[in-house]
């Protein structure tokens, strides 16, 4: 079970929503629902789990329910039908004072506008949810400045908000919700109102904090490449309904539908998927031992100007290439060893394509991924690269 499981999720406005349920149950669009009831569906059936430790992020044109269905988590709206279980416990039937509870202690909540009290100071503006919780002062001021700390804004604790920009007001939000160390973190849109270069900081900024902390965070958003940046994975919402859950690469490389296709389809490749989502199985290895002729057959067989070289667990030596080992058999040394080059251009299965493709205009051998233990998982050449960009899949180095 994950952390956080929705299951079936409903929310409909209006004064009479059994008609409306009873005909969303049986089948009938949203459109039918409205002209036969004048209810209107926010939420639509939706089900999705979240891991402990993930980011979770609920996207959507404007209208389509990504809003109302992150407020449905702590009951800021109350949903019509559904589940919302949280550590085994379901949101929906927890009494008012259960609720003000898992508001306090266990879930915290980012508003796309800032919300900070402009008469106190920063420092009080982020105690202000353990000052809610009866924290005693010297307690809450050294989490709130532990808070502080965290998202860079030390030595601005004694100013007010009216004097911190934009990007720093909304520092101070995420802090004032990490200050009360909550399981949960719910982000309502929390840097729309922010300048696009503003957006990616604060964005880099809740990476490197997430890094550190761990925190459940379902975060809601309109634009996709800030989707593809920030989430684990990514619930696709359209006219109530989540049509697509997977990881951003999932998202690009096979979307499930045609609506999903031409969301993506604009988006920069580059930015969003990793060096594991294009990389091909390399056709041959050599071991150190192998003889150069063994190496030169398997260049030879599969098309090849250069082969790695692993030891036998898969670690990366280096590489070899043709007219070396060529040398090598008329020279009549039967080893690889004297001729394996170390320097190898090398990336993490996670690094992005962006910051890899200055490597890959100028390399002269393919760029090997390798995990942390420096085992060779695939190879990036040029071909798969660009089949990755253009939303291909390839499936063996070419």
């Amino acid at each position: 079970m994950g952390k956080i499981e929705v299951r079936n999720l409903t929310k409909i406005y209006g004064n009479n929503v059994e008609k409306a349920l009873q005909m969303l149950r049986n089948g009938c669009d949203n459109q039918e629902i409205r002209e036969n009831t004048k209810q209107v569906v926010g939420v639509r059936e939706a089900t999705f789990s979240v891991e402990q430790g993930e980011c979770f992020v609920i996207m959507g044109l404007s209208g389509s329910g990504k809003s109302t269905l992150l407020r449905c988590i702590n009951r800021l709206i109350k949903a019509t039908d559904g589940e919302i279980v949280i550590d085994g416990e379901d949101v929906n039937k927890v009494s008012s004072r259960r609720l003000e509870v898992l508001r306090q202690e266990k879930i915290a909540m980012v508003f796309q506008r800032f919300a900070l009290l402009p008469h106190r100071n920063i420092l009080d503006n982020i105690a202000y949810g353990l000052e809610v919780q009866g924290e005693p002062r010297p307690i809450r001021y050294e989490k709130a400045f532990q808070a502080l700390e965290l998202v860079g804004l030390k030595g601005w604790e004694d100013s007010y908000p009216g004097n911190l920009s934009g990007g720093m007001q909304q520092r101070v939000g995420i802090a004032r919700a990490l200050a009360t160390d909550p399981d949960i973190l719910l982000m309502d849109e929390p840097f729309s109102a922010l300048d696009p270069l503003i957006r990616q900081d604060m964005q880099d900024e809740l990476l490197a904090i997430q890094q550190k902390l761990q925190k459940t965070i379902l975060f809601v958003t309109h634009d996709l490449d800030e989707a593809l940046k920030v989430g684990d994975r990514i619930a696709l919402m359209k006219d109530a309904r989540i049509v697509q859950i997977g990881s951003p690469e999932e998202i690009l490389l096979s979307p499930a539908s045609d609506y999903v296709a031409r969301f993506v389809e604009n988006v920069n490749r580059s930015r969003a998927l990793t060096a594991s989502a294009v990389m091909v199985k390399p056709r041959a290895v050599a071991h150190p031992k192998d003889g150069p002729l063994t190496a030169l057959t398997f260049m030879e067989k599969h098309g090849l100007s250069t082969i790695f070289v692993t030891d036998r667990a898969g670690h990366l030596q280096g590489y070899v290439q043709a007219e070396d080992a060529s040398a090598l058999v008329e020279a009549g040394i039967r080893e690889l060893d004297g001729i394996i080059n170390p320097e190898v251009p090398t990336a993490a299965p996670d690094t992005m394509l962006s910051d890899l493709l200055d490597t890959l205009a100028y390399t002269k051998v393919p760029l090997a991924v390798v995990d942390d233990q420096g085992r060779l998982k695939g190879v990036l050449v040029r071909g798969s690269v660009i089949a990755g960009l253009a939303g291909e899949r390839r499936g063996s180095h070419e």
